[in-house]
């Protein structure tokens, strides 16, 4: 059996032996990158449990990133990740991966917490309760600027040269003023409250040019749409983002992803990452438009106080009166409140 240890985040030559095993591992993704414990602990103040297993000759086979969420208004857990798209274990075998897991179980019950939560991308555990809610849009990108052009459906294509017509241009920024603003006033529009400014000045800090935002502005020079994404190998994920409201017009947002994707293939990026939408929302379906096929996520729960699944998303009617209380918020309010209660909603 492997040993099973912990990272800790003062513990950098271990957390480059972490990194170096993840950027490995075909199961492991962005987030199972030793960096997100950093992010957790110094913007979250969450407890992070960041396990791996090492084989008797000293290398590393197997990664499990969990943090400690805990919430007087949603209630707390163990869950792989925060925050986070994927998670789980990412495992060179299925005896490291059950080890990582039987630690991971044993530390719910010591935490005393009423689940365990796994956002596992395929299915691992029959037994446990699943979240069927979200799903995810991965597409190839071509290594030709204009066969992409090309692969985006007729319909979702005419709103792409409906921006380049109407003079737009897109910017790296260095750092995250103008993607805030347009995140923080976005969110606002949708009753939702807003990470606070510093994750985002944290992940820039910690991941570096594979953290990156992408601003698009209009003819005049106003920025209109903006998007923070991740790199992971040869991948790219746009993660956060939002819109001004003259961003509908102009065919801002389509000509971002547009920017983005046109970018990657110059890089020679191989995968776009659409990440995750709710069946059933405007952002499902304009992924769908752009010709990308949505794939189940296999958020598993190992329950121990609860018998059921949490339901602590948008699409759950007991949240409907706070959305547009919230909606009603001057955005001053809302911002500043905002990361109280976002942080436990992971």
């Amino acid at each position: 059996m492997p040993t099973i240890r912990r990272l800790t985040p003062q513990d950098t030559a271990e957390a480059a032996r972490w990194d170096a095993f993840v950027l490995a591992c075909p199961q492991a993704t962005f987030f199972h990158r030793a960096g997100w414990q950093t992010v957790l602990e110094e913007v979250f103040r969450h407890q992070t449990h960041f396990l791996y297993a090492e084989s008797t000759d000293g290398r590393i086979t197997g990664v499990l990133p969990l943090a400690h969420v805990r919430s007087l208004l949603f209630g707390s857990a163990l869950t792989s990740l925060p925050f986070a798209v994927y998670g789980g274990v990412a495992a060179e075998d299925a005896e490291t991966a059950a080890a990582l897991e039987a630690e991971a179980q044993a530390l719910a019950k010591r935490l005393g917490v009423p689940h365990l939560e796994m956002r596992n991308v395929q299915r691992r555990h029959e037994a446990w309760p699943l979240q069927d809610l979200y799903v995810t849009f991965r597409k190839e990108i071509l290594p030709d600027e204009e066969a992409n052009m090309l692969a985006i459906p007729r319909k979702q294509r005419a709103m792409v040269r409906k921006g380049i017509k109407n003079g737009l241009t897109s910017q790296i920024d260095e750092g995250v003023d103008r993607f805030f603003a347009l995140y923080a006033d976005n969110v606002h529009r949708h009753g939702t409250p807003a990470m606070p400014k510093r994750y985002f000045q944290k992940l820039r800090e910690v991941f570096g040019p594979d953290c990156e935002v992408l601003t698009v502005c209009s003819a005049e020079g106003k920025p209109v749409s903006s998007v923070l994404s991740f790199y992971f190998r040869d991948e790219v994920l746009p993660y956060y983002a939002g819109d001004d409201t003259a961003a509908r017009e102009l065919a801002g947002n389509d000509f971002k992803y547009w920017e983005l994707m046109r970018r990657a293939c110059a890089r020679g990026l191989k995968v776009f990452d659409y990440g995750r939408s709710k069946q059933g929302t405007g952002s499902y379906s304009f992924k769908k438009n752009w010709g990308f096929e949505p794939t189940p996520l296999h958020y598993e729960y190992c329950l121990y106080k609860r018998e059921s699944v949490p339901q602590n998303n948008p699409n759950n009617a007991k949240f409907k009166l706070l959305i547009e209380t919230w909606r009603r918020l001057p955005i001053g309010v809302a911002n500043w409140l905002g990361p109280f209660i976002v942080r436990s909603l992971g």
